[in-house]
């Protein structure tokens, strides 16, 4: 895909926008400059149009090495660089052509000069699409704009027989709730001669460059479908959502750029990752709760055996669970999440284990490494290999989530039961319902939503993966003393 066009420094209109747009609907995105302009959101303040001749040189380059699918034509200048544009379409003969003639900025900046609206006439017959807004249908059919959709389809019209084009009628700078745009041509090039497509208008000042992302966007998918109705009913959707979007980029103070990349990445609400993560370890829950070893644990009727089994491997697996939880901080992005995971990692040691060297100090317990244990381990040290901070925390998070939801639910049982002073397992029970441990849960399910914002797509996707295995070794650390007996 080639874009020849001008350049907007601050990336919402000109080829800055069109290489976006190329990119977003899945095509290679080139592009040969004809202008430079100094802009931004707030207007355009100096126009430079180099030698018309360089520009005759970046298309030769491009066409006499790549095979070009579709070119996007938008700002030219003036009436040499249309010459040239024209002499070079005429050589190449691009399978679909696309122009937006750039000559009235949305900001109202005129962009081509009058001299060269002559040439401009001479160049439309040789573009298959053309996509004027209202003011620029206007100039080119010598009209006043037009002031209702009825008025611009007959514009459109008038333009697409002068032509022999296909006109892409556009009703964004009419006023009212409606945004329809519409296809025209006289030519039976489609199923109807106006073929429209609704729309609604979005409340935003945020549309510089849309122009120039849909007339670069229709030649991406007409390359693709060959079918201009149906390149529009793509493109069109894509559009609306950018300009939705496009209060997300917090671009510049005037009339801003659109959201060209909305529907690869939406950002998170806080705690909607983390509220994902609790719908997806809620069959691991469930399958815990319905694990012999919890509910005879709960009675306090579990073999000695099988707890003891339980704990030695908890201890091994605790050793491992803090070098990885020291690991978390050294990676953590912030002063806060670097003191909480190391806090973690020396409670982990120092309380929870002290836990078990007491219990199982008085007893003969074979302190030999588990497969499950093994797994969960070697698994929470790929997350941590991974160099990403986000997958290693929601690695470690089951351990925290799961323990905390577990040890509350039992403890209740045990509350309920009359907190009977000969339960043999009354100070595990009451170490995973301190609320100290659930305090650390909170901030450790709150980390590990912030770094989810904070990732990337397929990072994210990571982080999902990491903890449903994590979730799983769960299920099946709790299940491994029955395995074992």
């Amino acid at each position: 895909m080639l874009s020849i066009a001008g350049s907007d420094p601050s990336g919402g209109a000109g080829i800055q926008a069109d290489l976006k747009s190329i990119a977003a609907l899945g095509g290679y995105g080139m592009a040969a400059i004809t202008a430079l302009t100094a802009q931004n959101t707030l207007g355009v303040q100096a126009v430079h149009v180099p030698p018309a001749a360089f520009l005759g040189q970046q298309l030769d380059a491009i066409s006499d090495d790549i095979t070009i699918d579709a070119v996007k034509i938008g700002m030219l200048g003036n009436a040499e660089v249309i010459h040239v544009v024209r002499s070079w379409l005429e050589k190449v003969r691009p399978a679909v052509v696309v122009l937006d003639p750039v000559m009235v900025a949305t900001s109202g900046d005129r962009l081509l000069r009058e001299s060269a609206e002559a040439a401009l006439l001479a160049l439309l017959p040789l573009a298959d699409l053309i996509t004027p807004n209202l003011a620029e249908l206007a100039i080119l059919v010598g009209e006043p704009q037009a002031q209702d959709w009825a008025d611009a389809l007959e514009q459109g019209k008038r333009l697409a027989a002068a032509t022999g084009a296909t006109i892409l009628v556009k009703g964004g700078h009419l006023g009212g709730d409606a945004c329809p745009d519409a296809l025209v041509n006289a030519g039976g090039l489609l199923s109807r001669p106006v073929v429209e497509v609704a729309g609604d208008r979005i409340p935003t000042r945020n549309s510089h460059g849309t122009g120039c992302s849909l007339s670069s966007g229709m030649a991406t998918a007409q390359a693709r479908l060959g079918d201009w109705e149906a390149s529009l009913r793509q493109v069109k959707p894509w559009l609306t959502g950018a300009l939705q979007a496009s209060s997300q980029l917090e671009v510049g103070a005037g009339n801003g750029p659109i959201n060209h990349f909305h529907h690869l990445q939406q950002p998170l609400a806080a705690g909607e990752f983390a509220a994902a993560l609790r719908q997806a370890t809620a069959p691991d829950l469930e399958a815990i709760y319905g694990l012999e070893f919890i509910r005879d644990l709960a009675a306090g009727t579990l073999a000695e055996h099988q707890f003891a089994y339980y704990l030695a491997q908890d201890a091994i697996y605790l050793n491992g669970y803090s070098r990885v939880l020291a690991r978390a901080s050294a990676l953590a992005p912030t002063e806060a999440a670097q003191l909480f995971w190391a806090r973690s990692a020396q409670q982990c040691l120092e309380v929870e284990s002290e836990l078990h060297r007491n219990w199982l100090s008085t007893r003969s317990v074979e302190h030999v490494l588990g497969p499950v244990t093994k797994s969960y381990v070697d698994h929470l040290l790929a997350a941590s290999a991974s160099g990403s901070y986000g997958v290693l925390v929601a690695a470690l998070l089951p351990c925290f989530w799961l323990y905390a939801e577990v040890g509350k639910t039992l403890h209740a049982q045990f509350l309920e039961a009359g907190a009977p002073a000969a339960h043999p397992y009354a100070g595990w029970l009451r170490t995973y319902a301190d609320e100290d441990f659930a305090q650390a849960t909170r901030e450790a399910i709150a980390m590990v939503d912030d770094a989810a914002r904070k990732a990337s797509g397929d990072e994210r996707e990571a982080m999902v993966e990491a903890f449903k295995h994590s979730s799983r070794f769960e299920v099946e650390f709790f299940d491994a003393p029955r395995l074992h007996a």
